[in-house]
């Protein structure tokens, strides 16, 4: 979908501000915040690519005001209660309903902290062969989508270069509503800066992005 997150070329927000030894939570809650997300997909009733949906649909106000975890936290809260994992009663009193006719949590303690620290891959085994190599120039098609996607404004109807095959991996379009993972190839793709940002940008720049076949064209 076209919205305020993908903000990608866009002039006018400032500075990035670089803090030097920069924690990995400014706060405690943060990271609660973080175990949350993870913990909750023990659920299985939502994908990474459908929680990046629901940060995505935050309203602009909200999603240029808040911090990245207050981010996760609002978009966290509305995943929980589209899929029955809080009553909105327990949301406004902060308090478990007592006796909760919600599930219980399948991960306790130990189990838990594995969940955490397993890593998990989206590579998947296809029988297609991949439409592009390496070396091949193609154009980003101009689509835009209402649904998630990860093909970026900036580089719609773009030209670049292939420069790698990673194999084929879920597609975020479809995995994100619940439309089946639809694995397919993924390639990273060069683009010179001046084909993204015009002649005044740095001749010496490129912008590599890794873009599935299905956003891709022979230029």
């Amino acid at each position: 979908m076209n919205g305020v997150h993908d903000m990608g070329g866009m002039h006018g927000f400032g500075p990035v501000v670089h803090e030097p030894n920069e924690p990995v939570f400014h706060a405690t809650w943060e990271g609660r915040v973080r175990g949350m997300v993870q913990l909750m997909a023990a659920w299985r009733t939502v994908t990474i690519d459908a929680g990046r949906h629901s940060i995505e649909r935050l309203p602009p106000v909200d999603y240029l005001r808040y911090n990245y975890f207050e981010k996760w936290f609002d978009a966290l809260i509305g995943r929980m209660l589209a899929a029955g994992q809080i009553a909105p009663e327990e949301l406004a009193s902060g308090r478990k309903a007592d006796p909760s006719p919600l599930r219980t949590p399948p991960l306790i303690g130990a189990d838990g902290v594995k969940m955490l620290t397993t890593v998990h891959s989206y590579e998947r085994k296809i029988q297609a062969q991949p439409q592009f190599a390496a070396g091949d120039a193609v154009r980003a098609k101009n689509i835009h989508p209402e649904g998630h996607t990860r093909l970026p404004r900036y580089a719609r109807g773009r030209c670049g270069i292939v420069q790698r095959y990673h194999g084929a991996h879920v597609f975020p379009d479809t995995n994100a509503h619940g439309k089946g993972e639809a694995p397919q190839p993924l390639y990273t793709v060069a683009f010179a800066a001046r084909e993204l940002w015009g002649d005044t940008a740095n001749a010496a720049d490129t912008v590599h992005i890794d873009l599935w076949e299905d956003y891709l064209e022979p230029a």
